[in-house]
């Protein structure tokens, strides 16, 4: 993983600071370098707790938390607004969100909308708000925490996937606009991963990736301004594969 230089101090912010890979990748960071990082959450009381963490970590570090909410455009603005008042980012990493259990979401269309904002148009609005701010500074990286569900539609997770396939397109197009451009947009597609989200999942018997693992790739995809990155690596192989699937296979399968 290639180092940053020494001689500046990064400016990064952190949205859904306290989700497992996003703590992770705070940690990375200030193990490398003194920080100025902002953690951007719901929880005020979990925040603090990441906070005082990482300060054990690198007492040289400034770090900042701010609570909010982030689920429309007032609020995002809002949050946008007091983010950046002050700071001109390196890095933006935008990693909230939920699991909706998909057989809720069938059953109740208010389930299936929230899941939808929070995991689809939060995230859209969240880089949209940010990336302007980054191309008037003329540099920084965006990166979004999407998900393979958003690379076909699968029974078990069709609304998640939907919304997860919402930020993936939007991140295409604003790749696309930026191209030739000093900022840079990452996308990025773990796998299913252990966390405090997907345990159920692992109660399951399901195999998942650590958070520290998938964190790792985050931060080495953020460096070298990687367009997507899938984590585990495998995962952009198991995708290939599902989504070329002819259709009539495709439907066969329990998934």
């Amino acid at each position: 993983m290639s180092q940053p230089s020494t001689s500046h101090r990064p400016n990064i912010i952190i949205i859904g600071a306290t989700s497992a890979m996003a703590e992770q990748c705070a940690r990375i960071w200030v193990s490398r370098q003194a920080c100025n990082l902002l953690l951007i959450g719901r929880n005020t009381e979990a925040l603090s707790s990441i906070k005082a963490d990482l300060q054990v970590r690198s007492p040289e570090s400034v770090i900042d938390v701010q609570m909010s909410a982030m689920e429309y455009a007032e609020e995002i603005q809002a949050l946008t607004e007091q983010a950046l008042t002050d700071r001109q980012p390196d890095t933006v990493l935008i990693a909230h969100g939920t699991l909706p259990d998909q057989q809720q979401c069938q059953d109740d269309i208010k389930q299936a909308e929230q899941a939808v904002r929070i995991n689809g148009l939060s995230p859209v609005l969240l880089a949209e708000a940010f990336i302007k701010q980054m191309l008037e500074n003329n540099k920084g990286t965006l990166a979004v925490i999407g998900s393979v569900a958003g690379d076909r539609g699968r029974k078990s997770n069709y609304v998640y996937g939907a919304a997860k396939g919402l930020v993936t397109r939007y991140l295409e197009g604003l790749q696309h606009r930026l191209a030739g451009n000093h900022v840079s947009v990452v996308i990025i597609k773990p796998g299913p991963t252990d966390t405090p989200m997907t345990a159920h999942l692992k109660a399951a018997g399901q195999k998942m990736a650590t958070s520290q693992a998938v964190a790792a790739d985050i931060v080495s995809a953020i460096d070298h301004k990687k367009p997507v990155c899938y984590t585990p690596g495998k995962w952009a192989l198991i995708m290939l594969v599902i989504r070329n699937l002819p259709r009539f296979i495709f439907n066969k399968m329990d998934i």
